[in-house]
């Protein structure tokens, strides 16, 4: 069912099927358009700094050829004691980040851009989710690592998936640890009259 309407062209610059779902559930018409971007961070950035660079930057990358289309660009990190844990390179490192998790709260930062290039409007918020993992076995570390999933996922984990049962507890919006702060979305989209209710 259809919660929203919008007579203006949307695109979410994003390759993430999690992304894809979340908006898709608010039964907007939207367009995917995959942003190449360079997602690596400069020297001494905060996190909550380099998350909303890049979701601007992958926003910008499309919205440059989209001029009058409203793009939308999302980036999400997991952070540990100042640390970034972006996606795992490999097994290993997947192993490596989630015996550093276990146990212990971890901050999820999820940046959203909403740009609109031929009206000079870009909007850009980051929102921090605290999420406790619960203490993990070597085992299960390794089986889950085995499964696959966590290897296209910040921090290793997907809380969508079966790493939902790693997770003790979770401060804040849901669905900013899933990628995308589809709330906090959804009032800047209402706010800059991009849609409206049905």
């Amino acid at each position: 069912m259809a919660l929203y309407q919008s007579n203006d062209r949307i695109i979410l610059a994003s390759a993430s099927p999690r992304r894809k779902e979340l908006l898709l559930s608010t039964g907007l018409p939207f367009e995917i358009e995959i942003s190449k971007h360079d997602e690596s961070s400069k020297y001494g950035e905060e996190p909550k700094s380099y998350a909303r660079r890049i979701a601007k930057e992958k926003a910008e990358c499309i919205a440059k050829n989209n001029q009058q289309a409203w793009v939308i660009g999302a980036d999400t990190i997991v952070v540990l004691n100042g640390k970034v844990y972006g996606k795992p390179e490999n097994h290993q490192e997947a192993i490596q980040m989630l015996e550093t998790l276990q146990g212990k709260t971890h901050q999820v930062i999820g940046a959203f851009a909403v740009l609109r290039k031929d009206k000079g409007i870009a909007r850009v918020e980051s929102h921090s989710t605290d999420v406790t993992m619960r203490p993990l076995s070597k085992q299960e570390i390794e089986s889950y690592v085995a499964s696959g999933e966590p290897m296209d996922k910040a921090g290793a984990y997907a809380i969508q998936g079966a790493g939902a049962s790693f997770i003790e507890e979770i401060r804040g919006s849901c669905t900013n640890v899933v990628g995308l702060n589809l709330s906090a979305l959804l009032r800047v989209l209402v706010e800059l009259d991009v849609i409206g209710s049905k």
